[in-house]
């Protein structure tokens, strides 16, 4: 369908700032764009970090959650995985806590400023806890110091994967063949789009799983024809979205032919509010829906005057760059 005007999109735009439990991605609250559709809500949330032409797919979702429905589902609930911040291990109980029946966690690895040791000892405290531990090191190794971390953080227990431990297609693959764990690609193939891009990494054998997310691609329909072309198992996952964009990922996992592994679609327990009542987890499962958010919560969550003129403007910028 054609891009809805400039106007309108602007129109519709409500922007939130969301207070965080813990400093996650370095930040301890996520804006985001939230957009009042014909169709249903959308999300804009693109990281300040992305320039125009990759935060555009981020508006793209926005708007196909806006104006178009989601497509038909195969399942009506979803398999969730924890998230484990960078946290001390001590605080790894409490986290693990908000996600009530998971039985798989992600732990996120490699963290600016932190050792090997810290890790270690955070996926010690999550496998004393959680029967299914993989890791995510958003690119933060090396070959070799991937090498390292892998035996050092299986000496006691397997991984289900290494989430993105090296920053390349390349050291992916030289990485695969040097360690017996399965290794998924996050970053490899969201911040390739819009190219043939992220087939290379199939085409290259740089990963077992591919961990995808709706807004980074620009959204559901384009997440789904990158699962079929890139020919294996997909996990989603969410780039700390609000209730509206996990309710875009948990319709993207519904509709995927297959799905062999929990997804990374529990992050709202990471914030201390949000603009709508999330479900709760069931046996570590969420309930497939879209989601309305609250007038109240709108309102007491709004960001500020400047802030929303700010979201404004990038989405003016990014609205430029729509393919």
């Amino acid at each position: 369908m054609p891009h809805p005007s400039l106007q309108d999109l602007l129109d519709r735009v409500h922007v939130v700032a969301l207070p965080m439990r813990v400093r996650f991605r370095g930040i301890t609250v996520r804006e985001l764009a939230l957009i009042d559709g014909p169709a249903g809500w959308g999300e804009f949330g693109a990281f300040p970090e992305y320039e125009p032409p990759e935060a555009a797919h981020w508006l793209a979702a926005a708007i196909e959650g806006a104006y178009q429905p989601p497509p038909p589902g195969r399942r009506d609930r979803i398999p969730i995985n924890a998230t484990v911040p960078a946290v001390d291990a001590e605080q790894v109980p409490d986290v693990l806590a908000r996600f009530p029946g998971a039985r798989t966690a992600k732990v996120k690895v490699a963290e600016p400023g932190q050792a090997l040791a810290d890790d270690v000892a955070r996926v010690e405290a999550v496998r004393a806890l959680i029967p299914t531990v993989r890791v995510d090191a958003n690119g933060g190794w090396g070959v070799d110091d991937a090498v390292q971390a892998a035996h050092a953080l299986t000496a006691t227990g397997a991984l289900e994967y290494l989430e993105q431990p090296c920053a390349t297609v390349a050291e992916l693959a030289e990485l695969r063949r040097r360690i017996d764990i399965p290794v998924a690609a996050d970053e490899s193939i969201r911040k390739a789009v819009g190219s043939q891009a992220p087939l290379a990494v199939a085409k290259a054998g740089a990963a077992d799983i591919a961990v995808l997310k709706v807004a980074p691609l620009g959204g559901i329909s384009a997440l789904l024809q990158i699962a079929e072309q890139i020919g294996i198992p997909v996990v989603i996952s969410s780039a700390i979205d609000s209730a509206v964009g996990i309710g875009a990922g948990l319709h993207a996992a519904a509709a995927l032919p297959e799905l062999p592994h929990a997804c990374g679609l529990g992050t709202g327990s990471l914030f201390v509010e949000d603009i709508a009542e999330t479900p709760p987890q069931t046996a570590g499962y969420l309930p497939v829906r879209s989601v309305t958010p609250d007038p109240a919560r709108l309102h007491a969550l709004a960001a500020s005057p400047q802030r929303r003129q700010w979201w404004i403007e990038r989405i003016t910028a990014c609205y430029a760059h729509l393919g």
